[in-house]
């Protein structure tokens, strides 16, 4: 007998999927674990290891050009993000269009990763001019591959499966390996830099050498983890994607995004919330060491944040069976609402904040998983509307947004600091009654406002849930099999009546949300 069932786009459910939801779920842990050590120990390594060798003048100078550059790099992606989407839609191979980017994207991203923590080979000791140069070049290579890795993997998500409670299954998971990884990292980073850099060298502290090998196991673990996914999974080709129409070239793609109406609502209102939540987070640790005169208790924000995300990933599709994905994400928001005027408030009560960041920290799994949900769903509701399928595009929109927030988020916290008085060597004695209330406008109420807003675009833009992406998946499938949605052609004088069928699908889902 069979364990396996048969869904209705073709694909197979329960314990068939065993294997494929765990190979996707190993994925993400190495994904999160190589994104933080790019974007949060990288700048470590080049600010207290990477220039060690060079005159501090000259260091000083080398170190402001690479930070620059990072930053550089980072806001000129966000603008590729898409272009790279469009590529990933318009692969075609034997293996499927995402597991190749996985698989090439993994391993390339991996080797350039530890060549970057090598110091380029110590070439920066030997000709600073050629230095910067190949890392220019090494470091937008190693970001193109990377993002087609990061737009591939949670592009792939439709292609498994073009069920709502199924896809929420997979990001599920995805967020609860990279939860790990992320924040696994964070635990792990000085201890490897620190063991290998005695070992290699006999040196204490953090050296090359150490940083070396911390690339090196990133990158390993990138592309084991990388190729679980390539090797584990296996896309569907059911009759949505069988019969979606070509994707066309970039404009055709960019196109077909500012048409899908509730697109860009999503990604609006998860703008908001990402520019709230990095405003905040950036600048917890002035919280503890200028307001609450205690950095070292700064540590237990970052178990807070491990602990909420192990627990609420694998217990969001759980709560997903039983209470609707727009709850979830009302919920939520009303509780980083409570979590903000609590911060804001009693910012100098050690307890409260504690209480206050619990109720900030939990939510925000509920809040990305219903995100990236609503995203993923809303590429049937744009081939319904458009006659295009366009997977890896949307689905590029939440990285693009998530590093929209990451570039604001040095820029904020610098702010923030300067306007608070809390830069150099000032200390909690140093803050006034007015830096402090400073401080607290910049990193609680303003943010604060945002939410809201973020809130209220929500409730009243955002349509697309459950059971209207249901509604349209069956309108999808009898249009596919009447022809009357043709692929491989521009569109139709069908796309009236399609577009007519949406609007009356939207009005329906109205009533409901009434």
């Amino acid at each position: 007998m069979s364990n396996e069932t048969t869904t209705a786009d073709g694909g197979v459910r329960k314990k068939g999927k065993l294997g494929q939801r765990i190979a996707y779920a190993c994925g993400n842990l190495g994904q999160s674990a190589f994104y933080n050590a790019m974007s949060t120990y990288f700048i470590v390594y080049v600010t207290g290891c990477l220039f060690s060798g060079v005159d501090k003048a000259l260091a000083a100078k080398l170190i402001g050009v690479i930070t620059s550059l990072v930053v550089i790099i980072r806001i000129a992606e966000i603008f590729i993000d898409p272009l790279l989407g469009n590529l990933i839609d318009n692969t075609n191979t034997k293996w499927g269009r995402f597991r190749p980017w996985q698989f090439f994207g993994g391993l390339i991203s991996a080797v350039l990763l530890a060549v970057i923590f090598s110091g380029m080979f110590g070439l920066v000791n030997v000709n600073t001019t050629l230095f910067i140069v190949l890392f220019v070049i090494t470091f937008v290579v190693l970001d193109v591959f990377y993002s087609l890795r990061d737009i591939s993997y949670w592009g792939m998500i439709p292609a498994l499966s073009s069920d709502s409670h199924e896809r929420s299954t997979y990001t599920a998971l995805g967020s609860f390996t990279g939860s790990i990884g992320y924040n696994g990292i964070t635990v792990v980073v000085i201890p490897i830099v620190s063991y290998f850099t005695w070992t290699l060298t006999g040196a204490k502290g953090e050296g090359q050498a150490g940083w070396t090998s911390f690339g090196i196991i990133v990158g390993l673990l990138g592309i084991l983890t990388a190729w679980t996914v390539a090797f584990g999974t296996k896309e569907s080709t059911n009759a949505l994607r069988a019969k979606a129409q070509k994707n066309g070239n970039p404009l055709e793609a960019f196109k077909a995004l500012f048409q899908n109406d509730q697109l860009l609502w999503v990604a609006l209102s998860y703008l908001l919330y990402a520019i709230a939540n990095v405003a905040t987070t950036g600048v917890l640790l002035f919280l503890f060491k200028f307001v609450l005169d205690n950095q070292a208790a700064y540590s237990m924000t970052g178990v807070i944040a491990l602990v909420a995300g192990l627990i609420m990933a694998p217990l969001y599709p759980i709560l997903n069976k039983r209470i609707p994905r727009r709850v979830l994400y009302i919920v939520g928001m009303t509780s980083m609402i409570v979590a903000y005027i609590l911060l804001g408030l009693f910012s100098t009560n050690m307890t409260v904040v504690f209480i206050a960041l619990v109720l900030f920290y939990i939510p925000g799994t509920l809040i990305q998983m219903t995100a990236i949900l609503s995203l993923t769903d809303s590429i049937e509701y744009g081939q319904l509307k458009n006659g295009k399928r366009n997977e890896a595009v949307t689905l590029s929109v939440r990285p693009m947004l998530d590093k929209i927030g990451g570039a604001l988020s040095n820029g904020i916290t610098g702010f923030i600091a300067v306007a608070a008085g809390m830069t150099g060597n000032a200390t909690a004695a140093d803050m006034t009654p007015s830096n402090i209330h400073t401080f607290e406008i910049c990193a609680f109420y303003v943010p604060l406002i945002l939410i809201v807003l973020s809130l209220l675009v929500f409730m009243f833009k955002v349509k697309i849930d459950e059971k209207m992406h249901a509604k349209i998946v069956k309108e999808l499938e009898a249009k596919l099999a009447s022809g009357e949605i043709v692929d491989d052609e521009a569109q139709t004088a069908e796309t009236a009546e399609t577009v007519e069928t949406v609007e009356a699908i939207d009005e329906e889902a109205k009533t409901l949300t009434e």
